[in-house]
């Protein structure tokens, strides 16, 4: 299994953090939520009664999945952008290996343990499926999808991760996405939607804030990890998890509060908080139509097949590389 170049992740981590935490809204970039004890506290909070979001999307899955591989154009190699332990793509891949004599899955993520366990887990559950794990940074960090003779790419990207980013940068994951691909390749996107009829903001925030306290431990994990790798001197019990609902922007924020005046050092550096003064660790976008459209269009995809819950909480969009 390739492995990322240690000095690599910690210039990353080194140049994200500092650059965050010296800006006028000091802010974190949620791709560092993921070392192995934030990759296993997400994994906790995908089983959380208020966390809707895994469920919902892995119904979806269940139900469509069925009918997915009819709707391409030929043998597909499955790659995926953050995978995971890739509970919820297994559906999909035994849907194809029905299809299909052999499939190759590409999962991509920057957890080791989580990719060794899908590695582990799949191939015995799912005939005729090799895995060729890659242990990188998506977003920070070039990545390779490899292309069997006669096969079309089908790239995941699932869990609703598109909206953790700004929808510039969402744009820009995709576009670099759509540079790996042909003309004729697809993308399975998930995503959240926007509160409605059936959707109100306080099951928003509930999803975000839940009463065991799994994601307020996740977010404060993002803390742990630079004290680690960074040498910060960051004390967990002066800081307390927010979560709120920014409607002009149409997403989730997540937050860290300082309870008090304090100077914190990291890498070396002083980070004065007053009281009171947020880190911006996570943005949940929450998507429309409209901006769904907006988004695949944008980067270089067309709208094939869009599939929802009966409650229209979720989207799995299957969109076509142009």
């Amino acid at each position: 299994m390739p492995t990322v170049t240690r000095d690599t992740t910690l210039e990353a981590v080194l140049d994200s953090a500092l650059a965050g935490l010296t800006a006028p809204q000091k802010t974190l970039p949620p791709w560092l939520f993921y070392d192995q004890r934030g990759s296993e506290l997400f994994e906790q909070i995908t089983d959380l009664p208020e966390y809707y979001l895994t469920r919902t999307e892995r119904s979806i899955l269940a139900q469509y999945g069925p009918e997915i591989p009819s709707l391409l154009i030929a043998a597909v190699t499955v790659a995926e952008l953050g995978a995971g332990s890739a509970t919820k793509t297994g559906i999909l891949l035994r849907e194809f290996s029905k299809s299909q004599s052999s499939v190759l899955y590409q999962p991509i993520d920057v957890s080791p343990t989580a990719l060794e366990e899908a590695a582990a887990s799949l191939p015995a559950a799912i005939p005729g499926l090799t895995v060729q794990s890659q242990v990188a940074n998506y977003i920070t960090e070039r990545y390779t999808i490899t292309r069997p003779e006669d096969h079309i790419v089908l790239a995941l990207y699932i869990g609703s991760s598109i909206g953790n980013f700004t929808p510039q940068e969402a744009i820009g994951i995709l576009r670099n996405l759509r540079d790996h691909l042909q003309p004729g390749d697809a993308l399975l996107l998930g995503t959240d939607l926007a509160p409605g009829e059936k959707k109100s903001v306080a099951t928003l925030l509930a999803a975000y804030d839940d009463a065991a306290g799994v994601t307020a431990a996740f977010n404060k994990n993002i803390l742990v990890r630079l004290n680690r790798e960074l040498d910060a001197n960051f004390d967990l019990d002066t800081f307390v998890h927010r979560v709120r609902w920014n409607a002009v922007e149409s997403r989730i924020e997540m937050h860290l509060e300082s309870l008090a005046a304090q100077t914190v050092r990291v890498a070396g550096k002083d980070i004065v908080f007053a009281k009171g003064e947020t880190i911006h660790t996570e943005n949940s976008y929450k998507f429309t139509a409209e901006n769904l459209a907006a988004l695949l269009t944008g980067s270089g995809f067309s709208i094939d097949h869009i599939m929802h819950d009966a409650d229209h909480r979720f989207a799995v969009t299957l969109a076509e590389a142009v």
